[in-house]
């Protein structure tokens, strides 16, 4: 059985806090790539970045993704990802309409459920890593449920509440689901 679970969704709708959460309760977790992308670019002045060349940030990202896959690819419990392969794709078939989302092994790269935290403008913030507006964010997510949905994956919003709740929710929709 799969054991890495994807939670995606709109930018700045408490992915990372969700991720965080779960660590502390002894799950490993995996940072989204765009973030540490975005911050490795940032400090080397590189150029792959979702300002400057969306494509080679987009790129970078499903290389990230697989690499990420790959070192846990031994994990015995839920392995929880913030983001992967399926939101990079997604964004370059986007980007350049080539059929991204057709590449082999998308439909079976995470466990059948995924997690989308919806648009929560109350609690969304721009910095100096996610530049993009709200409107953005929310465009992403519409794509990003279509896509999943597309490759067959069953996908669950999560509830606009307390972090712990989300994490219970998580947990609860998985515990069918027995490693």
């Amino acid at each position: 059985m799969n054991r890495f679970v994807v939670v995606s969704g709109c930018s700045g709708a408490g992915k990372s806090t969700l991720l965080a959460e779960l660590s502390r309760r002894g799950f490993a977790t995996v940072e989204e790539p765009g973030r540490r992308i975005v911050q490795a670019e940032m400090q080397h002045d590189g150029n792959a970045l979702p300002w400057l060349d969306m494509s080679a940030f987009l790129h970078r990202a499903i290389d990230m993704a697989h690499a990420d896959r790959a070192s846990f690819s031994e994990a015995r419990k839920w392995v929880f990802f913030d983001r992967g392969l399926i939101d990079a794709a997604s964004g370059l078939e986007h980007l350049s309409g080539k059929p991204y989302l057709s590449a082999p092994g998308l439909a079976d790269a995470y466990h059948r459920h995924v997690f989308m935290t919806p648009p929560w403008p109350e609690i969304f913030v721009q910095d100096d890593e996610r530049r993009h507006e709200f409107q953005s964010a929310h465009d992403e997510y519409v794509r990003l449920v279509s896509a999943y949905r597309k490759l067959g994956y069953d996908v669950s919003m999560l509830p606009k509440t307390d972090v712990a709740a989300r994490a219970d929710f998580v947990l609860d929709a998985l515990a069918a689901w027995r490693l």
